[in-house]
């Protein structure tokens, strides 16, 4: 960035940089960061000045979970709606989930179908998780090399026929193959066995039911697979949407003992309970579970302690339809890509966490997982200009008719909240702001460097 001509400058007394909060002038060229300089730094001639008083400026949220479902299911959520909701929330990059659109991003082909949709809609940064299932082994180089982030498979049922789950020699060839070519394996990491073993929830309205049906064990016995065979093939591998504090010992013995494998979970993990889940509300039902305050508490110790390296949304929403009351037959998924930032810094706050932990979880940690680093998730020199300017203080109560979801079907809906995003900017231009998206700038990235 050398030479750029600064041409515009933002300014907080509560930039919150990789080192910390600081007073700061963010000057932008060309839609990257060039400099991060004294609060009172003179303003470079022609240069616009936003100055957002004691508004927090936070690195723009990378979400490396969201299901768009876009082409095949889009009466469920579409590249449009869900970036338009992203871009409300603070969230200036996406990376979409390979299952259910139809097709699956399981094959080149099937990406460009991806990208010819995904173009001309979005209004945030938007890249693209391949898929392993049985059967496209041989798909995955050629997927890697054109521009996937990583690939995820499931070790249960999917929930959709034209995603199904990889068998343990499927899974052992999928990962040695991905691992052969410097990949990364993102898993839905529950036992089959321990779910069909498990009690069914097949008609109930009550929410233990559906908590039994889907038991610890199933998260502890996957995840202990998988880090036997990451260890035996040398294999990176991700943890999705952790939901069970119990596996957490499993994954800080692995990677103390060199095993290369990250986690996440996800904001309704972290701010939702199961005691709290009324009988019928079927729109806190996801898989994985949401559990018990008790393992709430465990996994923000996990946060703390780096065993948990990302907050992500898992968004996944479908029509209302489909949320029937009965929990063994409603739809599963959460749909929160523009609450995350205030539902996660509402629960961190109450725990005597602060903002920079919230943007080390929510934009500097996806960005590595994914490789973006040096581009995205930080407010730093050489980093593209995106940026989530919150009101910390500031209170709402969620309507879900205020949401930009194509569906506002929530399990957030009338909860109150701390942190309004007040704007959202991408590369150096404001797409959102006071909850209007006002501009489309996004554009679709590709995987250009190794996950980190």
């Amino acid at each position: 960035m050398t030479g750029a001509r600064t041409g515009l400058v933002l300014r907080s007394t509560r930039v919150i940089t990789p080192e910390g909060v600081r007073a700061a002038s963010v000057a932008v060229a060309d839609g990257r960061i060039t400099a991060v300089s004294p609060h009172d730094a003179p303003v470079p001639d022609g240069a616009r000045l936003v100055d957002y008083g004691d508004a927090a400026l936070l690195p723009g949220l990378v979400d490396t979970h969201v299901h768009i479902n876009d082409p095949g299911r889009t009466v469920w959520e579409g590249f449009a709606t869900a970036t338009r909701a992203a871009a409300a929330g603070g969230v200036t990059t996406v990376i979409d989930m390979p299952l259910n659109s139809v097709p699956p991003t399981t094959t080149p082909a099937h990406l460009d179908v991806k990208r010819e949709t995904a173009r001309p809609r979005v209004h945030v940064d938007t890249g693209f998780w391949g898929g392993a299932i049985p059967g496209n082994t041989g798909e995955l180089k050629a997927l890697h090399e054109a521009g996937v982030f990583g690939f995820k498979c499931f070790l249960s049922p999917s929930g959709v026929e034209e995603f199904p789950e990889l068998g343990p020699d499927e899974l052992a060839a999928a990962m040695g193959e991905i691992a052969g070519f410097g990949g990364l394996l993102i898993v839905h990491a529950e036992d089959p066995g321990h779910l069909a073993a498990a009690p069914a929830a097949d008609g109930s309205l009550r929410y233990a039911d559906f908590l039994a049906s889907r038991p610890h064990t199933a998260e502890t016995e996957a995840v202990a697979r998988l880090i036997g065979l990451a260890r035996r093939l040398d294999a990176r591998v991700h943890v999705l949407h952790l939901s069970s504090a119990e596996a957490l010992p499993l994954i800080a013995e692995a990677r103390a003992s060199g095993v290369r494998i990250t986690a996440e979970t996800c904001p309704h993990f972290l701010t939702l309970t199961a005691e709290e889940v009324p009988d019928g509300a079927t729109e806190f039902k996801c898989c994985p579970p949401i559990r018990e305050a008790a393992n709430q508490d465990l996994l923000w110790a996990g946060l703390a302690d780096g065993v948990i390296d990302c907050v992500v949304s898992d968004h996944s929403p479908c029509t209302a339809d489909l949320k029937v009351p009965d929990f063994g037959a409603a739809w599963g998924g959460i749909a929160s890509l523009q609450l995350g930032l205030p539902a996660v810094w509402t629960a961190a706050r109450r725990r005597g966490l602060g903002l920079p932990d919230v943007a080390r979880w929510m934009a500097t940690a996806p960005a590595r997982l994914a490789g973006l680093s040096g581009r995205k998730g930080a407010i730093a020199p050489g980093h593209d200009a995106d940026f989530a300017v919150l009101d910390p203080e500031a209170t709402f109560t969620v309507d879900p008719a205020a949401l930009h979801h194509r569906n506002q079907v929530t399990a957030y809906a009338g909860r109150l909240l701390h942190g309004v995003v007040l704007a959202t900017w991408l590369r150096g231009r404001r797409i959102a702001e006071h909850g209007h998206v006002t501009e489309r700038a996004g554009k679709l990235i590709e995987r250009t460097a190794p996950p980190t």
